[in-house]
């Protein structure tokens, strides 16, 4: 017999527990459907800008994750082969916070068994007899939801579901690690980044004692693959001629206390999905990288995936549903609520991967009237990166 759940939220990274914490917060129940066995606290890290600080105070979890990392208070660019430096003081608020902080912060305020692990979603289909999805997992498992939340990354079942057009690859070698500094570190407060013609190298603060390093080249074609020790050495070479302090941060890396991440491409979804795709079938919807997966290049991921569950729950929570609705009217009302939350965030999400993506494809273009178009649309959206972290997504 298949169970009935009112909210069920598919995902439980980021921003499928930021959902359902904000729905927490707002005093209605959900379940949260992991396909993996436990909590997914891996990864390396990620950059809050103020607007997602503002999300995480409506959360209720801003202030002890204040606590697990310091305030970056400039950026720093030096482009070698043009002699040029850059410092640029930092007038919002921006921390660096380990993915395994933020994501433990977010589960531990959720109730207990707010989230099912091990579930994989095997078919979703709409409800035949009722309202809702009834969604059908790999165990033989039946879930009938009043409201879908696909909050499950780049490759979602509830995306593919509402029809959404897969998100694209863009190649490009990554390694991600953080590098501890038992006697503190020697880099204060100041996120760093080192540019060549096709290789960056940067470095951002976690605390005094923690440092987050990326690498990034153009081409995906190293060889490397997963081999975390070629990784150590090809960033190494690269950096031979930088600072010593740099090539450091790599050296002391201890890839079993902090495994190094190895990417060979990126997903994004373009802007023009975002501008017009159905992110919306009655009471089904998607948020964060569901919903807008862009590239790394103006670091706004997280904290946009943070502004959509505080949207999304404000917006279910207006709806006016109580125990005396019935289902047919439960469905109009949220399918109205959902509707609102895709009308609030599409300009929002459109502009963040318009800025991702234009970003991305001048990182990545030969041609030089491909570069001279790229650096017109930045000229023309302006200094719309740095007022990113001005939006208010508002009160839950």
């Amino acid at each position: 017999m298949a169970e009935v759940h009112g909210i069920v939220i598919v995902g439980g990274g980021i921003c499928g527990l930021a959902t359902a914490l904000a729905l927490h917060r707002k005093g209605i129940s959900s379940l949260v459907l992991e396909k993996s066995e436990t909590l997914r606290a891996d990864g390396v890290a990620t950059a809050i800008h103020a607007n997602g600080w503002r999300a995480l105070e409506q959360l209720g979890v801003a202030t002890e994750l204040r606590e697990t990392a310091n305030l970056v208070t400039a950026y720093h660019s030096v482009w070698q082969q043009q002699n040029r430096t850059t410092l640029v003081p930092f007038s919002k608020e921006l921390r660096c916070l380990k993915r395994k902080d933020l994501v433990e912060a977010l589960a531990k305020n959720l109730p207990a068994g707010t989230i099912r692990f091990g579930c994989h979603i095997a078919a979703i289909a709409p409800d035949s007899v009722g309202h809702g999805t009834v969604i059908s997992t790999t165990d033989g498992s039946t879930i009938k939801a009043k409201v879908l939340i696909g909050c499950d990354g780049a490759n979602s079942v509830v995306a593919k579901y509402l029809g959404l057009g897969h998100p694209l690859q863009l190649p490009r070698f990554i390694i991600l690690g953080l590098t501890s500094y038992p006697h503190g570190h020697p880099f204060g407060t100041h996120f760093r980044r080192l540019g060549y013609e096709d290789f960056a190298f940067g470095l951002i603060p976690v605390t005094e004692n923690l440092v987050h390093f990326f690498v990034s080249r153009s081409s995906a074609s190293t060889g490397i693959g997963n081999d975390e020790r070629a990784a150590k050495e090809y960033v190494l070479e690269k950096l031979e001629d930088c600072p010593a302090e740099l090539a450091d941060v790599v050296r002391r890396c201890d890839a079993e206390a902090e495994p190094l991440r190895t990417l060979t491409k990126v997903w994004y979804r373009p802007p023009w999905q975002v501008m017009l795709g159905g992110f919306q079938r009655g009471t089904v919807t998607v948020a964060g990288d569901a919903m807008h997966v862009m590239g790394p290049f103006i670091g706004q991921g997280g904290s946009a995936a943070l502004e959509d569950a505080v949207v999304l729950a404000r917006s279910l929570s207006r709806a006016g549903v109580d125990a005396a609705t019935g289902d047919r009217e439960l469905h109009e009302k949220m399918s109205v609520a959902l509707g609102k939350y895709v009308r609030e965030r599409r300009p929002r999400v459109f502009v963040l991967s318009l800025e991702s993506f234009v970003v991305g494809a001048l990182l990545t273009a030969r041609s030089a009237v491909k570069k001279l178009v790229c650096v017109a649309i930045l000229a023309v959206l302006g200094s719309e990166s740095r007022r990113h972290a001005n939006y208010d997504c508002g009160r839950l």
